[in-house]
């Protein structure tokens, strides 16, 4: 039987228990997190990038991220995790799911990756006091009971001038129908349920609410699926899927 933590302060029972029904799943390129696995290279190259310029690296080295400390908050599965620490990356993943931090750790350990996967949240590690050179909550904030709180524990996170990237969905008409009524109901992209539109953020909530927490805007993107080329990349277009980078102040 899936499990998962009890409550936290931004933690959405509905959302975790959604997700923990699915945590066996993670790694099926063909099942329900499919499109999770198409995603992945935009959002992995968009994080490489945004910490290569703002720590001064090589992103076309392979090593790029040799030394950086990097959260991940809601890992899932690892699907992002892993692939961050192939660029040297020191990676820490975090979900409420414990089914999922068992498939994470699993598929790391069978891939002979050393990443840390811990079941717990963003208010726990801030409340100890941790704190990493980058935070990481890509598709994550619309799921979060309480947005405003999840930002500003993501952000405490973060190392005095460090870098927090968040990836989500703007709360438009646009949205509605293409991220729910399309890919969850017309092209079964993802499973029936994954996300309820008025927990979509806008970029100027996110921006504010990122303000609020001594982080600053340095870069956002638009992610679109370009059917013709069959794959997602970066846009101009930030009606549906976005991502942002913050940096937290010195």
């Amino acid at each position: 039987m899936a499990q998962h933590r009890p409550s936290a302060g931004t933690i959405d029972d509905d959302a975790v228990g959604h997700f923990a029904r699915l945590a066996g799943q993670w790694w099926d390129p063909r099942g329900p997190w499919a499109t999770l696995h198409r995603f992945n290279p935009v959002r992995l190259a968009y994080i490489r990038d945004q910490a290569a310029a703002h720590f001064s690296r090589d992103p076309a080295r392979l090593d790029s991220l040799q030394g950086l400390r990097i959260l991940d908050i809601g890992c899932g599965g690892g699907v992002l995790c892993e692939p961050l620490a192939r660029l040297g990356a020191e990676v820490v993943g975090i979900d409420p799911v414990a089914d999922s931090i068992a498939a994470a750790q699993h598929h790391a350990g069978a891939a002979g990756l050393a990443i840390d996967y811990r079941c717990t949240t963003a208010e726990d590690l801030a409340d100890r006091g941790e704190v990493f050179d980058v935070v990481l909550a890509m598709e994550v904030v619309e799921h979060v009971a309480d947005f405003n709180l999840f930002i500003a524990e993501a952000a405490a996170l973060v190392k005095p001038g460090g870098l927090m990237v968040v990836a989500t969905l703007n709360r438009t008409i646009k949205s509605f129908a293409l991220a729910i009524v399309g890919a969850e109901y017309v092209l079964r992209w993802l499973p029936r349920g994954t996300h309820q539109w008025d927990k979509f953020v806008t970029p100027n909530e996110l921006e504010m609410a990122l303000a609020q927490s001594g982080a600053r805007f340095l870069d956002e993107t638009g992610v679109i699926y370009n059917p013709f080329a069959d794959r997602w990349q970066l846009s101009a277009d930030m009606d549906v899927n976005y991502m942002v980078a913050a940096e937290k102040a010195a």
